[in-house]
């Protein structure tokens, strides 16, 4: 149900693209605030723009996002729009006055998001990025307990998220498997995220080396039915290195069978290991293992986790209306520009070793 908020200073807010996840998480995220409202949606296809904005009851729709940015009616701008233009939407926005939440990962490259970052900056305005894993409890109590000593002086991060969905005969092409678009596939698709994961529980990372790898093959494109040839990675793995001496490593593919329900982060002390699933939500648990004893405890989380349903996405557009408001972010979880600064640096990191990949010949 759409929202109608009554306070004259409800945040009025512009979505800059119609794709899949605006109507998934931007708009009703957004919607679900009772101090907030979405007045405009901008997607390129005019017909199809219009058509989500009726179905979510969004009254306004632009073809440009310069003449979304350019109103004078609007507080904010969320961008969920192909990697490569974040940088110029998200510089209008500033430029008109407006807070902006940017989709991750926050650029192409390390050059282009540092330039949004300084932006940002000059701005004044909230800058957040959408690292959707750290509004799930599990991640949030992993934290929690990691700085409380639950399980000494951690040594390790593990992560993996797979599956077989890039193989899928069902499966369409879009424009995470045109490079120019994107910047990368699964790395930056899903890197981003990961990376930011483990710099959210464990601090900054200062060293990074990995790889990726395409599987040569072709596939249909989601909106035209073109055969296109896919470009982007379909597996990518990474070691790392945090300030703290923590070593970190993760895997993820869209090409390789899954091995939980949903990815998993695993942080490992000399007393136990504690398990957290990432996500969206819909599975959200949090186990605890001791060197003393055998398998998994289950931690307590709130009922909320338990529902089996996306809610870390509202949770994440109510905290940048929050913040918004208020004019503070909550730092104890929002990811900033910054931040999407850290999580480039290290997807960058990951590119480069390939150029010169650091083997050790046997």
């Amino acid at each position: 149900m759409v929202n109608a908020p009554t306070d004259a200073t409800a945040l009025r807010v512009g979505v800059i693209g119609a794709g899949g996840f605006a109507e998934a998480c931007h708009v009703p995220g957004l919607q679900s605030h009772p101090n907030a409202v979405v007045a405009a949606l901008c997607g390129r296809r005019e017909e199809h723009a219009r058509a989500m904005a009726d179905r979510l009851g969004v009254p306004d729709v632009h073809t440009d996002y310069r003449d979304l940015c350019a109103r004078t009616d609007l507080d904010a701008v969320t961008i969920t729009t192909p990697n490569a233009v974040h940088a110029e939407q998200a510089a209008a926005a500033f430029a008109a006055g407006k807070h902006v939440f940017c989709e991750k990962p926050l650029g192409l490259n390390v050059a282009e998001v540092r330039e949004m970052l300084k932006i940002a900056e000059a701005s004044g305005k909230i800058h957040q990025v959408a690292f959707t894993f750290r509004y799930t409890h599990a991640l949030q109590e992993l934290r929690r307990q990691v700085l409380a000593g639950l399980i000494g002086e951690p040594y390790l991060l593990r992560i993996r998220w797979d599956g077989w969905g890039g193989l899928r005969p069902e499966w369409q092409a879009g424009w995470r498997e045109t490079q120019a678009l994107s910047g990368g596939g699964m790395l930056f698709d899903m890197g981003s995220h990961l990376f930011d994961a483990a710099r959210f529980v464990l601090g900054p990372i200062e060293h990074v080396t990995g790889w990726t790898h395409v599987i040569p093959r072709t596939a249909p494109d989601r909106y035209s039915g073109e055969i296109l040839q896919v470009e982007t990675d379909d597996i990518a793995a990474a070691c790392f290195v945090h300030r703290s001496g923590v070593r970190g490593e993760w895997f993820m593919s869209r090409a390789t069978p899954a091995h939980s329900e949903n990815g998993c982060l695993e942080i490992v002390g000399p007393e136990g290991a504690l398990l957290a699933t990432l996500g969206r939500g819909q599975v959200d648990r949090l186990q605890l293992s001791r060197p003393t004893g055998d398998g998994w405890e289950a931690l307590p989380l709130p009922p909320e986790s338990a529902t089996g349903t996306p809610y870390a996405l509202g949770r994440m557009m109510r905290s940048f209306v929050d913040a918004c408001r208020s004019g503070r972010p909550n730092v104890e979880v929002d990811a900033s520009f910054e931040d999407g600064l850290a999580a480039q640096q290290a997807l960058e990191a990951v590119q480069l070793s390939q150029s010169g990949p650091r083997w050790v010949a046997l």
